[in-house]
């Protein structure tokens, strides 16, 4: 069988908002020779997200449009899609999760990668995870659907924050120093891991930064996004520099 002479291992569809700038730069980051990553925008105006009602009004409008950047993406043939947008993920638990991909595969026929399940496989891939912190650039009504998304899923939420970006190009401006601080407000003794969702902050290499000095798993939504959709396709590279998921598991 001939094969796309770049991207000759496998071909990814990858959907973000129209807004989101770190996802592409992120993915393009981690991918291994003979992968390729072909980006397809979701519409969204740049809303500004100052309650929780505008912040999830904004996030249903993503999920809602999502469907047109698939229908656009598989005009490229893609052999996969993988999602570079994470809070409608979590909407309605694990069931929603399952019914928002189910969604996406229907319309596509191809597998899907998601952040709510790529980060649940990857805190099981660690092993002994059982209780965690999350941290988002969300509002708290958000916030709440990622909580009840992690508890269905089988781990004890015992803190988490929300950064509450004032609009959706603003999450892109959240600084490494924020990050380590709030990764630092929700460690303790009594959380395995850590968790960061919203994929236009970028955290892969903080993360794998992070990993070495809280001496436990920090999983950022994009790494462990991009992790899913690799091993997914059997392709078990170990790509370094962006924490022990990439390089271990």
């Amino acid at each position: 069988m001939t094969r796309d002479v770049l991207g000759w291992r496998r071909k990814f569809g990858v959907m973000g908002p129209s807004t989101n700038t770190v996802v592409q730069p992120d993915f393009d980051d981690m991918r291994p020779v003979g992968v390729t990553n072909h980006y397809s925008r979701i519409f969204t105006p740049n809303a500004q997200a100052i309650s929780n009602e505008s912040f999830m009004s904004g996030a249903r409008l993503i999920g809602a449009n999502t469907i047109d950047a698939v229908t656009s993406v598989m005009t490229a043939a893609p052999d996969y899609l993988v999602m570079g947008m994470s809070a409608v993920t979590f909407f309605g638990g694990v069931a929603g999760a399952d019914a928002f991909r189910a969604t996406v595969q229907d319309a596509s026929g191809v597998g899907v990668s998601c952040g709510s399940h790529a980060c649940t496989a990857a805190l099981q891939a660690y092993g002994g995870v059982k209780r965690i912190a999350f941290f988002s650039p969300y509002f708290p009504a958000a916030n709440a659907e990622v909580r009840r998304y992690f508890t269905e899923a089988g781990f004890e939420v015992v803190r988490d924050t929300c950064l509450q970006c004032p609009s959706w190009t603003k999450i892109a401006e959240v600084t490494p120093a924020t990050c380590r601080a709030t990764l630092r407000s929700l460690d303790g003794d009594d959380v395995d891991a850590i968790v960061q969702v919203g994929t236009n902050l970028s955290m892969i290499r903080l993360a794998a930064a992070a990993e070495m000095w809280l001496d436990k798993p920090v999983i950022a939504i994009n790494t462990a996004t991009y992790w899913h959709a690799l091993r997914a396709n059997g392709i078990t590279d170990k790509v370094q520099g962006y924490g022990r998921l990439l390089e271990e598991y």
